[in-house]
């Protein structure tokens, strides 16, 4: 199973200059609790921009370059590639699933493959993001469940964490 995690903003604000927009403790937490034990794909931007290997998770990188190396980590040269990658680990755990992480190209490619979406939607909006996650189109994608949250002396907006599963 191939899921999407991200973080987005009331206009689908990711990020800006290679970072996250918002710190929601509470997202974080979210975002181990799913991916912790879990392969993950993110492009070599995201990498770099988190600054190591997540620990617990089979990390794999996405990345043109072809001699990029990182250690503990697995390097791919396209989504296919590291998704080949991600499933020949999984060998009999077929239900296995698959995180892609981020950044906005991965996941403009990944929403071709993605069964599930993990989306925390931020109530806040950034005019100066310079990226964007996908718009998430209804006839593709429902919501199967929404937990919502109010912002609190640790995290400084109201959010939801909603799962979307892939209607075909």
């Amino acid at each position: 199973m191939i899921s999407i995690i991200a973080g987005i903003g009331k206009n689908n604000e990711l990020g800006k200059n290679n970072a996250l927009l918002w710190r929601l403790p509470a997202d974080l937490k979210h975002f181990k609790e799913l991916t912790s034990g879990h392969s993950i794909v993110m492009g070599r931007k995201t990498f770099e921009s988190i600054g190591k290997i997540l620990p617990n998770r089979r990390n794999i990188i996405i990345t043109r370059d072809k001699n990029y190396k990182i250690e503990n980590a697995e390097i791919a040269h396209s989504l296919e590639e590291a998704l080949r990658l991600a499933s020949l680990a999984q060998g009999k755990h077929l239900n296995e699933e698959v995180f892609i992480i981020g950044g906005a190209e991965i996941y403009k490619q990944a929403m071709n493959f993605a069964d599930k979406l993990y989306i925390t939607e931020i109530n806040a909006t950034d005019k100066k993001a310079d990226v964007f996650f996908p718009e998430i189109i209804p006839i593709v994608f429902g919501e199967v469940s929404r937990e919502n949250h109010q912002k609190d002396e640790k995290n400084p907006y109201d959010y939801a964490f909603v799962e979307y599963k892939r209607f075909f």
